[in-house]
């Protein structure tokens, strides 16, 4: 896909509301995921390619939260155990915390920040995500510029539940006081995030971070008609604003 080709099919005006998704699409967690897990499965003799160990991730993250709620911390914990069980290994008390204690180190995408300050002088912004807040916060202060910026933000600890599921996209609409027409919804997983926000008529733009690599990384398979795909935050802020 050439960015010179890509036009908005839709009016960069008839939105007064961006809502992000945070891991995958502001904060590159596929990054930090490998350089934890990487090297903590290959002390135990496991060596898998990068997509078979962010694929073999996707599969348990997922199902874990289609289940009845836990924190995102347990979530990711938990995750890392049923990986090692998968594949044989075992994993100390310790070991298994490894991942979760990374992600306030996860680092933003390198166009996050700057295409957040422009997107923020047109737009209200907020964020929708799959995590706890202590540690939402944490990569808000640390990576993306501060959490003031967003209006809202919608974790799975306030609603206990996860996308797919509709709780983060409905209480963003009670939240903002929008209608979904006037919503922009902006992610990378078309699993999480694409095809909930789109059956509950919002706007979706999908960020392909993964352009040009092979699967679907860290995040389920979905089938997902997005209404724009561009390959990175720059795109779209250059398109909606020139």
């Amino acid at each position: 896909m050439s960015e010179s080709i890509i036009e908005l099919p839709f009016s960069a005006d008839d939105f007064g509301v961006l809502t992000f998704d945070c891991y995958g699409t502001l904060i590159d967690w596929e990054s930090g995921i490998l350089h934890t897990l990487r090297p903590l499965f290959m002390r135990h003799g496991l060596t898998l390619s990068d997509n078979a160990l962010l694929e073999l991730f996707a599969r348990h993250e997922a199902a874990l939260e289609s289940e009845e709620y836990m924190t995102y911390r347990d979530i990711l914990r938990e995750t890392v155990l049923g990986m090692a069980q998968e594949e044989g290994v075992t994993l100390s008390k310790e070991e298994a915390e490894l991942l979760p204690e990374s992600v306030g180190e996860w680092n933003a995408f390198p166009d996050t920040v700057e295409s957040l300050r422009r997107l923020g002088t047109k737009y209200r912004l907020a964020i929708l995500s799959n995590i706890d807040d202590t540690l939402l916060l944490q990569s808000a202060e640390k990576h993306l510029g501060g959490s003031e910026q967003f209006e809202t933000i919608v974790t799975a600890q306030q609603v206990r539940s996860y996308k797919p599921s509709p709780p983060h996209f409905t209480t963003a609409l009670e939240r903002l006081g929008v209608q979904p027409e006037h919503i922009l919804h902006i992610a990378q997983s078309r699993y999480h995030d694409i095809a909930p926000a789109s059956a509950l008529g919002l706007k979706t733009v999908w960020v392909n971070r993964r352009r040009g690599q092979s699967g679907t990384g860290a995040t389920a398979p979905a089938v997902a008609q997005p209404d724009l795909e561009v390959p990175n935050l720059q795109t779209l802020t250059h398109l909606l604003i020139p």
